[in-house]
């Protein structure tokens, strides 16, 4: 599993698989990477949905590898 996050952006997490649960439901989340808002203003958390640009989020690149 790799995470990056993104500069003034999401969180990126690749991974051969994932399952959103959210209270009593459950997804599989298509393809092998999801990006997840860490500005707080996404409309469809905890997906980003790109209003961090409109927001004018600031926050540094950094990058995460779990084996």
């Amino acid at each position: 599993m790799k995470i990056t996050l993104l500069e003034n952006g999401p969180v990126l997490i690749e991974a051969d698989q994932a399952t959103l649960k959210k209270g009593n439901k459950e997804e599989k989340i298509k393809g092998n990477m999801v990006a997840l808002c860490r500005c707080g203003h996404s409309a469809n958390k905890p997906f980003c949905d790109g209003s961090h640009q409109k927001e004018g989020f600031e926050a540094e690149v950094a990058e995460v590898e779990i084996n």
